[in-house]
C-alpha cells in the first residue's frame, strides 16, 4: 500500500493512542497504516457512503488488520460514542463541513485529547472557526502534493479567550508565517495569483462586483506586505 505525500504528512501529526477515529475514511489507508505501525491499537473508520467502506474492508482484510479496524456507516462524529476514542482525524473534506461536524458533536469533541483536521478546500473558514472558538492550536502546517497546497490543523478543545485578528490571518496562518517556511512563501504567491485571476473575470460594474473586486484588491495588498517578511 503506497501512501500519497499528503496522507503520510497527516500520519506524521498523529500521536500514539489506544483508539482513534478517521472520519471520511475513503479506502481506509490511514487506519490500516496506523494499526500496522502500532500508532493505534484500534481505529474507528467511518464514511457516509457504503462503497468506500466496502473498499476499506477489503483493504483491511488484505493487510490482515480487519479485526483492528472498526468500520461504521454514518456522518461525522454521529457514529462515535462519547469518550470512545482519544483522538479524531477529519481529512479530505471542505473547511465548512469540518467546522459543522465539530459543532454538531461538540460534547464529544471536548473529551478528545486532540484532533487532526485537514481541509481539502476553504481552510480559511475552518481557521476562523478554530481561532474564534474554544480551541487550542497545537500545530499548523502546509504541504504541497501534486501541485496542490494543503493545510493541516492539530487542535484540542480548551475553554478560554481568543484574540481578534485581522481577517488576513484567517487566510494566512500566523503560526506558519512565523516559521518562515520557504513553501509558505510560494503558497502566498499562489493566493495572490488566484485572486488576480478572479479579478480578471469580474467585468460588471454592479455594486456587488465592485465590492468583490475591492475586497480582492485589499486582500492582495495585505498578502504582498506579508511576503516582505520573508
Amino acid at each position: 500500500m503506497e501512501l500519497s505525500k499528503r496522507l503520510k504528512w497527516i500520519i506524521e501529526k498523529i500521536n500514539k493512542v489506544e483508539v482513534i477515529m478517521d472520519v471520511g475514511t475513503d479506502h481506509g489507508y490511514i487506519p490500516i497504516y496506523l494499526v500496522k505501525h502500532d500508532i493505534a491499537k484500534k481505529v474507528i473508520a467511518s464514511d457516509i457512503n457504503k462503497d468506500p467502506l466496502k473498499k476499506a474492508k477489503i483493504n483491511a482484510a488484505l493487510d490482515g488488520v480487519l479485526d483492528k479496524v472498526d468500520l461504521r456507516l454514518g456522518s461525522g462524529l454521529a457514529v462515535l460514542k462519547n469518550k470512545e476514542a482519544q483522538s479524531v482525524i477529519i481529512a479530505g473534506m471542505g473547511g465548512n463541513l469540518i467546522r459543522d461536524i465539530l459543532e454538531n458533536d461538540l460534547d464529544k469533541v471536548k473529551k478528545l485529547e486532540y484532533l487532526v483536521l485537514q481541509p481539502a478546500q476553504n481552510p480559511e473558514v475552518l481557521r476562523e472557526y478554530l481561532y474564534t472558538s474554544d480551541y487550542e492550536i497545537l500545530e499548523e502546517d502546509i504541504c504541497l502534493d501534486e501541485d496542490k497546497y494543503y493545510e493541516i490543523f492539530k487542535v484540542k478543545y480548551k475553554k478560554g479567550d481568543y484574540i481578534k485578528l485581522d481577517n488576513i490571518f484567517y487566510e494566512i496562518s500566523p503560526f506558519i508565517l512565523n516559521k518562515k517556511l520557504p513553501l509558505f512563501k510560494s503558497y502566498i504567491e499562489s493566493k495572490i495569483e488566484k485572486n488576480e485571476k478572479v479579478m480578471d473575470f469580474i467585468k460588471d460594474n454592479t455594486e456587488h462586483a465592485i465590492s468583490r473586486r475591492n475586497e480582492l484588491i485589499e486582500k492582495n495588498e495585505k498578502l504582498k506586505k506579508l511576503l516582505k517578511s520573508f
